[in-house]
Order: C-alpha cells, then sequence, then structure tokens
C-alpha cells in the first residue's frame, strides 16, 4: 500500500505550494553528469514536470553497502519493461517505434508537429504507456496520423497500421475503467486479462480457487494474466521460464548478486525467498518472502521489489511490478519512529468498534528512507510513503514496514512556490498555518497513514480479503481508511505528549484545512472538464472530504463560502470536524471488517466519483495562470561503478542526468529485455 506522490495531503504542500557490454558497467551513462548547483528541475512538458532527487549522505556508506544498492537498483531496473507491458499490450512495440523516430528523424524540428511529437514520446515515457499514469485515459497526440505516417516512412519505422491507428482512435481509451455501470474488464485496457475474459468469468475464476490455509490466504491472481485457450481459462505466471521470463531472469541475476553482500542473514535469506519465488511463481513463497522481510529490520539498506500494488486491476488481483532501493535516513527515522512503539496506544484509543480493533499491533517499523532508485510502478511517478506487506493476514500476525521517502519530498518542497495557496486558502490565517505548520502536518499525516493507518483495524472471523469481498471499491476504501486515521489522530494532543509537535491544534488544524481544500477543490485540476473521478487516491479524498461536509452541514462545521465570484471551503469547527472524521473511519473500517460490498459502493458512488461541475470549472480558471504542472516525477540519478587497473570496484559515484529523454532512451537500451509482444 502506497501514499501516492500527488494524490494525497502529504503532497498539498509539495504540489500546491507551487508528484555483449560488460553487465557491471551498465550504468555508466555518457550523458550522466555532475551537478554543482543541484537543479531540481529537469523539463517541463503537458502537464507534467519532471525532477531530479539527490542521495544525501551516500559517501558515508561502506563500499559493501553502496554495493547492495547498486545490485538492487539493477534488479529493479531490469524489470521496467514488464510495467510496459502490464499497462497496455501494444506499449512496447509502440515506445519503440516512437524512439526509433526520436532518434533517427532528420526533417524539420521547428514545425509544431515535431514540437508536439515530442511533447507525446515524453509524456508517453512518463505514464510508461499510452495512458495517463493518474487519470487512465488515453493521452492522445496533438498532431495528426497523416504526420505520424510521414514520420514513420521518413526514419524507416516500423509499426503495424493497426496499431498506429489506436493512438489516434477511441480503441482501449481506459487503461482502468471503474465505471461500475460497465465490464470493468472488458472496458480496461490494462493488460492483466486476455482478450474476450469478462469481469464475472474473472471474478467466479478466482472466487473458486481456495487457500490451503483460509486463515492465511495466498494473493490468489497476483503474478498471473488470465487468458481463455480454447474456451478455458488458464493463468499465465510471471516466472522465470514462463511470462515475462527474460526480464524475470535478469532479476534473479541482480538479487543473486544483492545476496552475497546483503548486510545480515535475515536480508540474505528474504533475498533468497524473493528469488525462489521469481523462479517458480509460487505464491506460498511470494508470503514466505513477505514474512522474512517484514522481519528484516536491521541493516542501512532495504528495498521493494515485485509484484506489489493492484490499484492498476479493476478487480484488484493483479500486482503491478515495482521496484523502489532505499537508504535509512538515520536522524528523521529516529524521530518518528515513537510512532511504531505507540501502535498499540492509538488502536486502544481508536473510535472503531472494540470487535474491529486489533488486540496486539505487532511489529510495526517506520523508516524515513532516502531513496536511491525506482523502477516500474513507481517510476518516474513516485509514490512518497509506502507500507508493506499488503496481505492482511501478514500484517496481523507479522507486522508491516512503513517507509517515507525523504529525499523525494524534499525535492518537491523545493521546487515549490505559494502563488496557488494564495489563490485558494480562504483567509490569511489559513495562509500563515500553512506556512508555518503544513510541511510538519504533511509528513505526519503520512507516517500516521502508513504506520498507524495501514495497520490498524482486522476482519471479520469468516469473512474474506477485501479485493474478494470489497471489489473494484476495495482500494480506495483502504487508502481512505489509512487517510482518515492519520487525521483523526492530527488533530490529538498526543502528538505533542509525544514530542512530535509543539502546537497539536495548530498542526492539526493546518493539516484539516489542506485535507478540505485539496479533497473538494484543489485536485480537480488533474481532471478533464466533464470527467469522473477514477484513481482510486483521488476518490478517496473526495468521499473523506464530501462526506463530512455534508454530514456537518447541519451544524455549518465547513462552511461553503462563495468570495468575488470564488469558492472557498472555510472550517469553522475543528473539534467538530474531528468528530465526523471519527465516525466515517468507524463506519470504513465496518465495511471492510465486515465486507460489506453494498455499503462500500455508496459511499464511493454517492460522494467520490461524480464531481461538482461548476466548482470543477471554476478551479480550472483559477489555476490556469499558474505556470505549475498538476503532476510531478522524477529521473533517477545513476549509480556508477569506479574500478581499478584490475577491474575490480572501489567505489561508486553518483551522476545526475542532463535530461528527461537522455535517461529514457538510455533505460530503453541498456534494459529491454522483452519481446514487443509477450
Amino acid at each position: 500500500m502506497r501514499l501516492n506522490t500527488i494524490a494525497c495531503i502529504a503532497l498539498a504542500s509539495a504540489m500546491f505550494l507551487s508528484c555483449g557490454k560488460d553487465k557491471e558497467n551498465k550504468t555508466n551513462n555518457e550523458n550522466a553528469k555532475e551537478v554543482e548547483n543541484f537543479e531540481y528541475s529537469v523539463d517541463k512538458f503537458g502537464d507534467i514536470e519532471v525532477l531530479r532527487y539527490q542521495i544525501p549522505g551516500w559517501d558515508d556508506l561502506t563500499l559493501k553497502e553502496k554495493t547492495l544498492v547498486y545490485y538492487l537498483s539493477q534488479a529493479g531496473y531490469v524489470g521496467r519493461d514488464i510495467m510496459w507491458d502490464q499497462n497496455y499490450k501494444h506499449n512496447l512495440k509502440i515506445r519503440k517505434a516512437l524512439e526509433n523516430i526520436y532518434v533517427n528523424y532528420q526533417g524539420d524540428k521547428t514545425t509544431e508537429d515535431w514540437k508536439n511529437f515530442v511533447v507525446y514520446v515524453k509524456r508517453v515515457w512518463f505514464s510508461n504507456g499510452i495512458h495517463h499514469h493518474y487519470s487512465n485515459d488515453k493521452i492522445k497526440p496533438a498532431f495528426a496520423k497523416a504526420y505520424f505516417d510521414t514520420l514513420l516512412k521518413e526514419t524507416n519505422t516500423t509499426l503495424d497500421n493497426s496499431v498506429a491507428e489506436i493512438l489516434f482512435n477511441d480503441v482501449d481509451n481506459k487503461k482502468v475503467n471503474l465505471d461500475a455501470s460497465k465490464d470493468l474488464v472488458v472496458g480496461s485496457a490494462i493488460n492483466f486479462y486476455g482478450e474476450g475474459v469478462t469481469a464475472k468469468e474473472a471474478e467466479d475464476f478466482y472466487a473458486n480457487m481456495t487457500s490451503p490455509d483460509a486463515n492465511r490466504p495466498l494473493s490468489i491472481g497476483l503474478n498471473s494474466k488470465l487468458v481463455k485457450e480454447n474456451g478455458k481459462l488458464v493463468e499465465k505466471v510471471w516466472k522465470s521460464g514462463g511470462l515475462y521470463g527474460p526480464a524475470i531472469d535478469q532479476i534473479i541475476y541482480w538479487l543473486e548478486k544483492a545476496q552475497t553482500v546483503a548486510e545480515n542473514q535475515k536480508q540474505a535469506d528474504a533475498i533468497g525467498l524473493l528469488i525462489k519465488f521469481y523462479q517458480t511463481g509460487d505464491l506460498k513463497s511470494w508470503d514466505d518472502y513477505n514474512v522474512a522481510w517484514v522481519q528484516a529490520t536491521e541493516g542501512n539498506i532495504d528495498y521493494n521489489n515485485g509484484f506489489i500494488e493492484v490499484y492498476n486491476d479493476p478487480l484488484g488481483h493483479k500486482g503491478s511490478y515495482e521496484s523502489v532501493v532505499q537508504i535509512k535516513d538515520f536522524d528523521m527515522s529516529k524521530k518518528m519512529e515513537v510512532l511504531s512503539h505507540e501502535a498499540q496506544w492509538f488502536e486502544d484509543n481508536s473510535p472503531l468498534i472494540d470487535a474491529h480493533k486489533k488486540k496486539s499491533v505487532v511489529g510495526v517499523t517506520y523508516k524515513t528512507v532516502i531513496v536511491a532508485s525506482e523502477s516500474g510502478d513507481a517510476s518516474p511517478s513516485t509514490p512518497i510513503g509506502v507500507n508493506l506487506p499488503n496481505a492482511d493476514w501478514i500484517r496481523a500476525e507479522h507486522g508491516s514496514k512503513s517507509i517515507s521517502l525523504g529525499n523525494i519530498i524534499d525535492s518537491y518542497n523545493h521546487a515549490s512556490g505559494s502563488d496557488r495557496l494564495k489563490e485558494f486558502v480562504h483567509d490569511e490565517e489559513e495562509f500563515q498555518l500553512e506556512e508555518k505548520y503544513g510541511e510538519l502536518a504533511d509528513k505526519l499525516h503520512t507516517a500516521l497513514h502508513e504506520v498507524i493507518g495501514h495497520a490498524s483495524g482486522q476482519i471479520n472471523p469468516g469473512v474474506g480479503q477485501p479485493q474478494v469481498t470489497l471489489k473494484s471499491y476495495a482500494s480506495t476504501l483502504e487508502e481512505g481508511r489509512a487517510d482518515l486515521v492519520g487525521l483523526f489522530y492530527l488533530y490529538n494532543p498526543k502528538l505533542q505528549e509525544l514530542g512530535l509537535v509543539d502546537d497539536w491544534k495548530a498542526v492539526g488544524k493546518a493539516a484539516y484545512d489542506g485535507y478540505i481544500r485539496n479533497g473538494l477543490m484543489l485536485q480537480l485540476v488533474r481532471l478533464e472538464p466533464g470527467a469522473d473521478i477514477e484513481e482510486a487516491h483521488m476518490r478517496n479524498r473526495q468521499w473523506v472530504s464530501a462526506w463530512v461536509f455534508e454530514k456537518g452541514k447541519k451544524d455549518n462545521v465547513i462552511e461553503k463560502v462563495v468570495r468575488d465570484g470564488k469558492t472557498y471551503f472555510n472550517i469553522t469547527d475543528y473539534e467538530k470536524l474531528h468528530e465526523l472524521f471519527g465516525q466515517l473511519l468507524r463506519e470504513t473500517q465496518r465495511i471492510k471488517s465486515e465486507g460489506d460490498f453494498n455499503a462500500a459502493k455508496a459511499l464511493v458512488e454517492n460522494y467520490g466519483v461524480k464531481v461538482d461541475q461548476a466548482i470543477h470549472k471554476e478551479v480550472l480558471a483559477r489555476n490556469a495562470k499558474f505556470n505549475s504542472a498538476p503532476y510531478r516525477g522524477f529521473v533517477n540519478p545513476y549509480i556508477v561503478p569506479v574500478k581499478n587497473d584490475k577491474g575490480e570496484i572501489i567505489d561508486f559515484e553518483i551522476k545526475q542526468p542532463e535530461s528527461f529523454e537522455a535517461q529514457m532512451l538510455y533505460y530503453a537500451k541498456e534494459y529491454s529485455f522483452l519481446p514487443v509482444e509477450n
């Protein structure tokens, strides 16, 4: 589970104060260069800004630790094409064609058509495919098909015309369809299900699959594509020798090297189980790995690698490939680990029904980390907080790891400004609260969301996992539930008692102001006029905000103010809003604990999907004057081996890419291990 980069309160300030070569030499890039005066912004195009991040403290690591980071990073990068193919069945062949044109076109590059082509290529790179990374809508080129045909011809680029047509027509328009009135699978372009497979067929298929231990259910369907062969449904498992085998073999190669330089035996054992999972595709091995990974808490280096988040599957089964490699931020982790130690207090004092509270919250660890590399579903668009593993039974029995990506958040903050905030705050008091306490409130909400939120609550005995009981609403309900835990405790003197804040009310007010401002207005800048909300995090922010706004109308808890033709939402009673967040948290946990599909559907559909079109139009108009992108992501620094005369690695240097396109072309050259059709 993740706290989305641009999808949550934790980025309210960051977003809206402005989201046969030797294998050892694979990161030597002639386009990489050192940046003396660090420039955070790399590029802007469409609705995107690309940033850089630094790796502070790199030189303080030992050579062995640096080597482990390097090997784990390579293990992440070599799997990036899996994500491209998962996102859409034609993505790899389309990318290959676009890149060939980009590199080889010798014609007039001053025309608007060529400039629009370059923007289109960059948008596709950023989204790991032809569908927008956030809205899931197909990215439409701002040039004509005839011009594209000319580019293909002049660069001797091969792309089947039926595929080329898809770029310009309405086929496969939505990567992930969450419109309940349509077939969720047939209406989704995501490449998790084969031709002719319907949502009902897939649901029935997985409903008939059982785990050997009902109390420790396997993540059924997590690492496979469900297809029809001779009219029968079968799974194509992602593993060595199976689907995506060539890339997975490369992941295994680098993980095996990482295992040799592990910091301790528990870390080495966990990596070994991950290797076994990739070799066999066995979901029991995946669970064994996650248990071992949770228990491997010692050491300065950690990582995520695998088929992890299920947001891209409309049915909530299949995991997107991702990798994040991280180094512990010792100072911030020490300050924030107090939340881990107090996890049971938070659970005991929550507004949940007693039967839904965990009697023993175990194994919750929290770290602020320094990201060293990201790949797949985590790049270029990145989370800022992560809590794993996702299996509820593992979390209940063995605990979880929560991380906040400190250097990513710092980069967002360095690249931000305050003009947009001034436009949307109700008054000077709200502005000053955000200026003084907003960043701290964001960091605390990230921590509470990940450490306490995702670790909180339990499912009733005999009730299935949320992806089965709540189906397409499971992800947004879980993210909203974790948000609500954070919101409930952000306005609580316990934070000051723990030494995390010096004025809990001021911090809580800043957090509440930012959440409502974002949930009811600011996030709408990411939607096209007339669109519904489909992304899970955006939905959860709106249904949380809209529910408390409606329920508080009687007491005017949040007042809608229209001044000089502009709309503002002003919180008049923070205490009552705190109570409302607690009531909604209680109900959301009940829905999850009892597997109440109808209540989940009603909550999301009634509050989280439809947009107030008048406010949306107004927000877009007010936002248009700001020259800042609604979405942000990152290039990765290059970790470059330094060798002696004998070819032995004696150190590693960190070099920054000179441009977004240079990194994307480099990745395509060095890390393309899959055929264009899989």
